[in-house]
């Protein structure tokens, strides 16, 4: 598919169809596995603040009204507050969308602050085509370096580079330093040969794959040393732009439970350090699988929260602290297998908003990853 001009007014979105958005038919399944009813008196991420480094947070979507945070937008030099994709909304919901009586959904940490900080904007379709706007290492880096400077303390990245970057890296080393827990997607290449990935091949960071409902590796989910932790990751209903519900697929929706639950034990138990809150995520994960695609299991914040483990955040190997630091509902819009794309070599422009708006609010899979490039 030959590139297509960007076609649109910087820091808007295309219009496009208004479909109706069906409201989750029960409690999805991610959250009844993880039960709110006793997970949230305990904590719920009220005071935390959790940056969702992406595609920007649509923050019109009602379940996320008075969550977000605007921060830099690296593409457009405006705020972050806007998201032609979907992707980072998606993202901001399974951490922090607020209760609704409209549906049985819900955020895990339902009272977090979302910092909105977007760095990339791309689609991929189930052929590999990738139209959109990347962005660069250097605004990635700039971001991160962003949320620091604005007291996140959880980073959410649900992106994927299959290139080293020595700003990045250096963004990741000080987020770290700063007592951030970083949390990145290990991307969905399972099926492509597991070329590392970054941000979640480096130090410091908890890489996340992704399970199904019956607790198997999704195929698409990568494999290595890398994977810390595994959480759900198949088939999850999360908040669409500007409003409604999608079902989502991909390790890319996966890391934000385990941002989540980082940020009820950074607000249930203050005095543990990133590298700690680390260490007792991976302490408490529920094991049974073997391989590295499993790390050290599938999250479980109940335990996390509950359990004293004194688990240390210098473990030998190069698992979750490294030193430093059932009922399937339905939505709107695309089921897909997700990541963001930051190093891809090249530049794509975006679709035309008649082209995006066939993508986007239909139920066709497709694979997108907003990106970046060298």
């Amino acid at each position: 598919m030959s590139p297509i001009a960007y076609a649109w007014a910087p820091g808007t979105c295309p219009s496009r169809p208004h479909l109706p958005a069906p409201t989750p038919s029960g409690v999805p399944w991610p959250l009844q596995r993880y039960d709110q009813a006793r997970l949230n008196p305990l904590a719920d991420g009220h005071g935390i603040v959790v940056a969702v480094i992406d595609s920007g947070v649509d923050a019109r979507n009602p379940q996320l009204r008075g969550a977000v945070q605007p921060g830099p937008d690296q593409l457009d030099g405006g705020d972050s507050v806007v998201d032609c994709v979907g992707h980072g909304t998606g993202v901001a919901g399974i951490i922090a969308a607020r209760p609704s009586p409209a549906t049985p959904f819900r955020g895990l940490a339902p009272a977090a602050t979302i910092l909105a900080l977007r760095v990339s904007e791309q689609v991929e379709a189930d052929n590999g085509t990738l139209t959109g706007r990347r962005g660069t290492p250097a605004g990635l880096a700039a971001a991160i370096r962003d949320a620091v400077g604005r007291r996140a303390l959880v980073i959410n990245l649900s992106l994927v580079s299959y290139s080293d970057d020595a700003a990045v890296r250096d963004a990741i080393a000080f987020a770290r330093d700063s007592d951030v827990v970083v949390v990145a997607a290990v991307g969905n290449g399972a099926e492509q040969g597991n070329q590392t990935p970054y941000p979640a091949a480096y130090d410091g960071v908890i890489g996340v794959g992704s399970v199904a409902a019956d607790g198997q590796r999704a195929p698409t989910s990568q494999t290595g040393p890398y994977v810390d932790l595994v959480a759900p990751g198949a088939q999850i209903v999360t908040t669409a732009t500007p409003d409604g519900w999608a079902t989502m697929d991909g390790t890319s929706f996966a890391a934000p439970f385990v941002s989540a639950a980082a940020a009820l034990l950074r607000q249930y138990r203050p005095e543990l350090s990133a590298p700690e809150v680390a260490a007792q995520l991976i302490a408490t994960a529920d094991g049974g699988h073997a391989g590295p695609g499993y790390g050290a299991g599938l999250l479980n914040p109940y335990r996390a929260l509950t359990e004293r483990t004194g688990a240390s955040p210098n473990p030998p190997a190069r698992s979750l602290a490294r030193p430093a630091r059932d009922a399937t509902a339905t939505g709107r819009a695309t089921a897909t297998r997700t990541s963001l794309t930051w190093a891809l070599s090249g530049l794509t422009a975006i679709l035309l908003a008649v082209t995006l708006a066939a993508i986007l609010p239909r139920g066709r899979r497709r694979s997108w990853r907003p990106g970046l490039h060298d």
